[in-house]
């Protein structure tokens, strides 16, 4: 085996069954690894620098092809399910091999790196991918050892073995698909193969830190953060699509991390090293830092459109997906925080894309709302960040914001959040980027502008003193005036032509609401359960 790169960890490809590849490459730098992509026709590089790869048919994840192996360790922690399915050991170990002996006269490229910022709670983990550019992907993505000081030290505690091109046999190997996406927490160990969407990475990873963290008391979140000049922290709930990245992303904050953290006893900290920003339709105007970013050396560009000859990019063509993609290292975000870590929280906002057009763009919740919204994790998927998704958004409750990657019962996440929430006086917003003036199809996406200008004044904590009114359907606290707003936009009514119809699409919401939440309503209390909407 040749193996050449920047050192090379003490702990050898041995310890994964990986033997007898053409080259190992190990902790390539992001030049480097241009060079490798370029070379294999894996991408092309656009213009002023960034690299730009496709996946072929798989643009989104596939939350259908993962399966989480049932094994003495972890069996009695996993919320088995419809998210969680098991996996046989004995067909994942004999698809193990058949991804080891396909690897075998392969050129692999490692990368050693570590999940989470807080060195407390950080896990080593080593990605081996196939592709080059999944390794760059992976540098960017992940916390970068300090070289100087860990060198060869390095032991990952779990292993990615990411065989992109490698498709599994549905009825011998027991996978939904040619796809397959397993986990394994006894042999602590993740294989994926049969496509090359990179976030199929990413989110296993999170989905790790799901099962792990809450074991050792830490709230794992899909949010993004930030922190003010004063040291005041703030997170951002919500599914792909709902304005996490864009709204973290304030010039007038430092961003801690865009999509995956934790809140220990000491703090909010990032889970990565990088951003996944979704860029279709992104403008230089309403989101300046993550345009500049795909137009810079260093990041990876999924599915997006660019002109073949002079190589500029096409933000706005969505003939591949939807869900075209951004991945650069936070370094990459003017005012970014290098640390990856912040304070407690004193801001919690949960935001939601609502197809509907009936849920107000900004509002106050008490505790107990704020639990009932977390719970019900309601948002509207837009097509392309999942395959098999039609083209029009689809209502949904993701559980906790996040249940794809939930691996414990979210009675575990929602008792993390409810405690942090009692012992830090966290004020608790829901914040709908979705629709304006009618459902989808016939209103307008909320103004970008309107949105920043009611978050602004959410964290800065001038909108806490604002008198509120309560939704006569949602019960919720909506601001009657806020800065830099129209009156009229705060309350969702008024922007309708026809308030009956309105009226009559918020009964058909809150109803959605009360009918999910019925499978959590004998876990929680009372005061939580009669928080939620009402459809009378």
């Amino acid at each position: 085996m040749q193996q050449s790169g920047w050192n090379p960890s003490a702990y050898g490809l041995a310890n994964h069954g990986i033997k007898n590849v053409r080259h190992a490459y190990w902790n390539l730098t992001s030049p480097e690894l241009y060079e490798h992509a370029v070379r294999r026709s894996e991408g092309v590089i656009a213009h002023l620098g960034p690299l730009v790869v496709t996946t072929g048919q798989h643009t989104g994840r596939s939350p259908n092809d993962k399966f989480i192996v049932r094994e003495p360790s972890s069996s009695s922690h996993v919320w088995w399910g419809k998210v969680n399915r098991e996996f046989e050991q004995a067909r994942f170990d004999n698809l193990l091999q058949r991804s080891l002996d396909y690897l075998q006269d392969r050129e692999i490229y490692v990368q050693d790196c570590f999940a989470g910022a807080d060195p407390e709670f950080q896990v080593p983990i080593r990605i081996v991918t196939e592709l080059a550019w999944h390794s760059l992907f992976a540098r960017n993505m992940f916390v970068r050892p300090d070289w100087d000081k860990q060198a060869g030290a390095h032991v990952p505690e779990f292993t990615v073995i990411n065989v992109a091109n490698f498709e599994a046999n549905p009825e011998t190997d027991g996978a939904n698909s040619p796809t397959f996406i397993l986990m394994d927490f006894g042999r602590k160990l993740i294989l994926i193969g049969g496509t090359s969407y990179a976030g199929e990475t990413k989110k296993s990873i999170f989905t790790l830190l799901n099962y792990l963290l809450p074991l050792r008391g830490v709230l794992s979140m899909h949010c993004s953060a930030n922190i003010g000049a004063d040291g005041d922290a703030a997170i951002f709930f919500g599914l792909s699509g709902t304005g996490k990245t864009t709204l973290s992303a304030d010039p007038e904050r430092r961003l801690i991390g865009d999509d995956e953290h934790g809140w220990s006893d000491r703090g909010v900290f990032n889970f990565e090293g990088g951003c996944y920003a979704k860029v279709i339709n992104l403008s230089a105007e309403a989101e300046p830092d993550i345009y500049a970013c795909t137009r810079r050396f260093g990041t990876v560009l999924e599915n997006v459109v660019i002109d073949p000859v002079t190589r500029r990019l096409d933000l706005s063509n969505n003939s591949l997906t939807e869900n075209t993609r951004a991945g650069y290292p936070l370094s990459h975000i003017p005012n970014f925080e290098p640390s990856g870590m912040g304070g407690h929280p004193k801001n919690i906002i949960m935001l939601t894309a609502d197809a509907f057009g009936v849920l107000p763009p900004i509002a106050k919740l008490t505790p107990e709302q704020a639990m009932y919204h977390f719970i019900s994790g309601y948002t509207a998927k837009v097509a392309g960040t999942e395959k098999g998704l039609s083209k029009e958004p689809q209502a949904t409750f993701s559980t906790c914001f996040g249940a794809p990657f939930m691996v414990h019962h979210p009675g575990v996440y929602a008792e993390l959040l409810r405690e942090r929430i009692a012992k830090h006086k966290a004020d608790c917003w829901l914040v709908n980027t979705g629709w304006s003036g009618g459902p989808y199809g016939e209103g307008q996406r909320m103004k970008i502008a309107h949105t920043r200008a009611m978050v602004r004044a959410a964290l800065s904590g001038s909108l806490a003193r604002i008198a509120t009114r309560p939704d006569p359907f949602f019960g919720v606290h909506v601001p009657v005036e806020c800065p830099d707003v129209p009156a009229e936009v705060l309350q969702p009514r008024n922007t309708w032509k026809n308030p009956e119809a309105y009226d009559e699409k918020a009964r058909h919401l809150a109803r959605l609401f009360s009918e999910n939440f019925e499978q959590f309503a004998s876990g929680v209390s009372d005061e939580v359960r009669a928080s939620g909407p009402r459809a009378d």
